[in-house]
């Protein structure tokens, strides 16, 4: 009885308000279009300046953490900022996010040692976790999901720029100037998208319901992830995989998410609501977009190891190498958001995709060593298409099954659970590389380099389990697609929202 009272209200509330125009909505997407450019733009252009920064700061074996620790913060603060943009507004968090995501970046162009870089990046992290969910969501108040394809134009444009521009600034800055220019960029372009959504999104409509914000279970998710991460960096560098340290790292992890599981029981508005992740919907979503976007985010750190030290690539021919990578993510998501208006069962062409993909990465397990740059670079244009095609699916699919005013958490949740995989992943792939290497403290990817040529190991053949590892992430997102349920969408966002609560 309650759900059906809150429905109407959230129904009278926004019947009440004037529908947009088209030319409104344009002006609020391009809003949050900048500010979703921060993200995705700082996303693809550290990439390939890593080498140089591991280089330059003289640790290598610490460089992986640069990206994992964004992941971490970003991936614990994300949910919190769906549920304050429920409570408060998406336009004053949206606001909080991008003045923490400049404040990071500054650090991170100041930083002198890995150490720092690392801590500012944590930082960074706090402010950029909710920019993309933000976006998303914003999206998600404003057009109904049969209705969102159109819009698709331009936010493609925005990841579009991002991957094309991403990876050859962040090659170039690294080689020609200096790598800290890659977060100095921020600041401009975090000025102008600061004054651009205090105005432009003064006329989005709110359907606002008080929330607590899960602080507790916030710091319950990152400790028991760091400890997680912490086993996976360190075992066979600093210490054997079956030693006390890194038992006592597996075991602290599994007690702490033991603590964070009870915590999502009691709390009374636990970071990760087990009613959502008790929707089917987005229980399969979730966890397909979870190994399919981390995987993804994996392959984006660590290709450009691969060309540096196996290919022999400079910083900005890495960066070159890259964008096959990145552009065919935003042509599959783009087609497929297109299509998914247009056909009944939209999950067919991300299926497709996903297996693409996988078999692509299969491919490149195979023979890492014997295809040319060209054939190298085909097998990844054809896995980022593949891969591109499940994003807008997968959000599309979950929002489609929340309530209204459940929109901010269930897209929070979506991105906390891509995020995180993404962190996993990038630790799995540095344990491989690393480990598998016998790297102990090198300095440079020469060094890696020499270090596997003593030991006799071939850096070939250490990428062949990096990508025999993706194509298996791509394999249990396919999975975990086919058994999402397929409903129909719905085309009115209130009608969705009373239709999820009946459900």
């Amino acid at each position: 009885m309650d759900a059906m009272d809150q429905s109407t209200n959230e129904s009278l509330r926004a019947d009440s308000k004037p529908a947009l125009t088209h030319a409104e909505i344009r002006n609020i997407i391009i809003g949050i279009m900048l500010a979703m450019l921060l993200a995705a733009l700082d996303q693809t252009i550290i990439a390939t300046a890593l080498p140089t920064i591991g280089r330059e700061l003289g640790d290598l074996e610490h460089l992986p953490w640069v990206v994992t620790v964004y992941l971490l913060t970003s991936t614990a603060v994300t949910p919190l900022y769906g549920k304050f943009s429920d409570s408060h507004g998406r336009r004053i968090t949206m606001l909080i996010g991008i003045v923490i995501f400049i404040i990071g970046s500054i650090a991170c162009a100041v930083a002198p040692t890995m150490l720092i870089l690392i801590l500012a990046r944590g930082l960074q992290g706090l402010g950029g976790g909710g920019l993309i969910a933000l976006g998303q969501t914003i999206v998600a108040d404003l057009v109904a999901p049969r209705e969102r394809a159109k819009y698709q134009v331009y936010f493609a444009s925005v990841f579009m720029a991002s991957s094309l521009l991403g990876p050859v600034l962040g090659g170039f800055f690294a080689e020609h100037l200096h790598w800290s220019v890659i977060f100095w960029i921020n600041l401009p372009l975090g000025l102008v998208a600061l004054f651009i959504t205090f105005h432009g999104l003064k006329k989005l409509p709110r359907f606002d319901r008080p929330h607590r914000l899960d602080l507790l279970g916030a710091l319950l998710l990152v400790s028991a992830t760091v400890s997680l991460l912490l086993g996976l960096s360190w075992g066979g560098l600093r210490y054997p995989w079956f030693s006390l340290p890194i038992f006592g790292l597996c075991a602290a992890s599994l007690v702490l998410w033991g603590f964070f599981a009870m915590r999502m029981k009691l709390a009374p508005e636990p970071l990760i609501p087990p009613g959502v992740l008790h929707n089917p919907v987005v229980r399969m979503g979730v966890l397909s977009a979870c190994f399919g976007m981390g995987t993804y985010i994996g392959l984006t750190i660590y290709l450009p190891v691969y060309f540096e030290a196996v290919r022999g690539l400079s910083a900005s021919e890495s960066g070159l190498a890259l964008i096959p990578l990145m552009v065919g993510t935003v042509c599959g998501a783009t087609l497929s958001g297109r299509t998914m208006a247009k056909v009944k069962h939209y999950k067919t062409l991300p299926v497709a995709g996903l297996l693409v993909a996988m078999v692509a990465t299969g491919l490149l397990a195979a023979f890492a060593g014997a295809l040319p740059l060209a054939g190298v670079e085909a097998l990844l244009a054809v896995i980022s298409i593949g891969l591109g095609t499940l994003l807008p699916v997968s959000t599309v699919a979950i929002q489609n099954a929340v309530a209204l005013h459940e929109l901010g958490t269930a897209t929070g949740t979506a991105n906390f659970f891509r995020s995180l995989g993404g962190a996993f992943i990038v630790a799995i792939f540095g344990a491989i590389v690393l480990g598998g290497s016998g790297m102990g403290g090198a300095a440079s990817f020469e060094t890696l380099a020499a270090t596997a040529a003593q030991s006799g190991v071939d850096l070939v053949d250490i990428f062949r389990w990096v990508f025999a590892a993706a194509a298996f992430g791509f394999g249990l997102a396919l999975v975990f697609l086919i058994a999402m349920e397929e409903r129909p969408l719905r085309g009115g966002a209130v009608k969705a929202a009373e239709a999820a609560i009946a459900d």
